[in-house]
């Protein structure tokens, strides 16, 4: 009975509301014929039980909609019946059913969104794994070696401490660019914005990686000579890491021989941009979108003999964008590519 009771509720009542109109102008009809009521008064009360009939059973049909949608919501889990509004249901379907589907697209993006976020989180923590994974080995490999008793020779000792320390120094590397990831994202690390010249950092970075730079006979220049300064807005020692991850790069993958240029230019009338350019072996088309993702290489085999943490990029993107700056990339494979970054103009 319960059941049937909330299946036929709303044509009970109307059925109801129905009768008892019914029975009234049965009556008025009625005392019309005793010529009791005039015809004007018959007319008016027509008028006004007809206006009166109309908005009982609008107010029916869409409470009874309401309550029905409102089931549906409260049923479905994904759906939040606080967002279900009284003024939207209506008799007209077409616009209550146009309403719902748009709802329910909006919902099905925003779980579209949280299970690429999840998609996302488990390859990071698969890639996190396997990067500490291989030095990690090395260096428990090198070390069970020498308990073994490869310590006793002198040359061999030495020879796989110094291989030891250099995979510590590499899980090293990826902790502090997790770390520094990790607090870029969380808004952790504040920006200490400052003016300073980005030429003088500029070749204050020169100067420090001027000897891997010989290494690999590999000129680090600027473009011209710059007779007076360049002042920018922006956190330097960030900056500076940038500056440092982009320029270790052209040398990384640069041609043996070839040339590292950095130019300062104008982009727009309030901002600089600063490009770094190398006439490397370049980057294919298809990894070009993807090149700032968290470790994410274009050649695995030749990228972990050069080492780093695979987190380079993807740090330099963050420092970019934490300074509402724009960072971009423009490559030709065989020929070279071009990393540049914006910053903001001080004034003078």
């Amino acid at each position: 009975m319960k059941k049937i009771k909330k299946t036929y509720s709303y044509a009970l009542w109307s059925a109801l509301y129905s009768t008892l109109l019914s029975i009234i102008i049965a009556v008025l009809s009625y005392l019309f014929l005793l010529n009791i009521l005039g015809v004007g008064t018959v007319i008016v009360f027509g008028v006004v039980m007809f206006i009166v009939s109309f908005f009982v059973i609008q107010y029916r049909a869409e409470y009874f909609i309401y309550q029905r949608v409102k089931k549906m919501y409260e049923d479905i889990s994904i759906l939040d019946v606080n967002d279900l509004k009284r003024k939207k249901v209506t008799t007209d379907v077409e616009s209550l059913t146009k309403s719902v589907q748009e709802y329910v697209e909006g919902k099905s993006e925003e779980i579209a969104h949280l299970t690429q976020r999840d998609s996302f989180r488990r390859d990071f923590l698969g890639n996190v794994a396997h990067e500490l994974k291989t030095p990690l080995f090395t260096v428990q490999g090198y070390i069970l070696t020498l308990i073994e008793g490869a310590a006793e020779d002198k040359e061999i000792l030495t020879k796989y401490l110094d291989r030891a320390n250099k995979g510590v120094e590499r899980l090293t590397s990826i902790v502090k660019d997790l770390d520094m990831i990790a607090k870029l994202e969380t808004e952790g690390m504040k920006m200490n914005i400052q003016t300073f010249n980005i030429i003088e950092l500029i070749q204050n970075v020169f100067d420090l990686f001027e000897m891997k730079a010989k290494k690999r006979n590999i000129t680090l220049r600027f473009d011209r000579v710059y007779d007076f300064p360049h002042l920018v807005k922006g956190d330097v020692e960030r900056i500076e890491q940038v500056l440092i991850n982009l320029i270790v790069n052209s040398i990384k993958y640069g041609r043996v021989g070839g040339i590292t240029t950095v130019s300062i230019e104008p982009y727009n009338q309030n901002k600089l941009i600063i490009k770094i350019n190398d006439n490397g072996e370049g980057i294919k088309q298809e990894h070009l979108s993807r090149l700032f993702e968290r470790f994410y290489r274009v050649d695995q085999s030749r990228s972990r003999e050069q080492g780093g943490s695979g987190l380079g990029l993807s740090i330099v993107k963050h420092i970019i964008e934490a300074h509402n700056e724009t960072i971009l990339l423009k490559s030709k494979y065989g020929e070279g590519s071009e990393f540049s970054f914006t910053l903001e103009k001080a004034m003078k």
